[in-house]
């Protein structure tokens, strides 16, 4: 019996529609999901009939993050998969319109990576934290970068220090997410917008994301550029973390797998 990709794609007129699809682990982000996602959101970017991507995932959960099980087995090989090949990078360096569709839980990476897309709107049953430091890395993602442009500094400040679970109508409030739908309206509404999106002709709608993108660049890239240098050199040093996985991974259960 073949298997199932890992990212599932699917074309709906301009509107092209990615899903993760690792849901046994939650679509925590194996080497072989870092790349598949990569190869997805750069081939999409490249379609010149695609206009708009929704970057979604296979329920229960959108991307636990950082697969901790490869991470604690494969060491600074695991994290060097990001440099060459990045799918969280990836959603922030599109000239695509790309929207997140949140359909549950969001940690680490996968916050990431949702973070670099040009917005997102939530299903009630997401939940999202910043569990970095807790399981003792530092995000090289852009979680530094970007979080604070949605929350305020004070808020990301809080929520890496902490790594607390946020859920859906308080990331409404702290504008962590544009919008919260009910779960089973989410990829409708994903698609009503995404279509709106659509009928913009393309070079005026890649205009507007490239000025907007312009101007958050300031702030954005000597973060980046800061965040991946210093979490890259950490990485090195990776070393019995593997009871810290743990402890993380049980605690955050509950919310991994509502």
């Amino acid at each position: 019996m073949t298997a199932e990709p890992l990212v599932l794609v699917a074309d709906h007129g301009p509107v092209r529609v990615l899903t993760l699809n690792r849901p046994e682990a939650r679509n925590a982000l194996s080497r072989a999901l870092i790349k598949a996602a990569y190869a997805a959101l750069t081939d999409a970017d490249a379609d010149e009939s695609v206009r708009v991507v929704v970057l979604t995932g296979t329920d229960p959960a959108f991307c636990a993050g950082v697969d901790l099980k490869e991470a604690q087995r494969d060491g600074l090989s695991y994290f060097e998969e990001f440099r060459s090949q990045s799918c969280i990078a990836a959603t922030g360096n599109m000239r695509t319109p790309i929207v997140a569709a949140i359909n549950g839980a969001t940690f680490t990476g996968g916050l990431e990576m949702a973070l670099g897309c040009d917005f997102l709107i939530a299903s009630e049953r997401a939940v999202f934290a910043d569990t970095h430091a807790r399981v003792g890395i530092l995000p090289g993602g852009g979680m530094t970068a970007r979080l604070p442009q949605l929350v305020g500094l004070g808020m990301a400040r809080r929520l890496s220090m902490t790594g607390e679970v946020v859920d859906a109508a308080r990331a409404e409030r702290i504008g962590l997410v544009t919008e919260v739908v009910a779960h089973g309206r989410l990829l409708d509404r994903a698609f009503e917008l995404a279509t709106q999106i659509a009928e913009v002709p393309g070079p005026v709608m890649r205009g507007l994301k490239e000025i907007y993108t312009t101007g958050a660049a300031a702030v954005i890239d000597p973060a980046l550029a800061a965040e991946a240098e210093i979490a890259f050199a950490q990485h090195r040093d990776f070393e019995g973390l593997g009871d810290r996985f743990q402890a993380v991974t049980e605690r955050n259960k509950s919310q991994i797998d509502g």
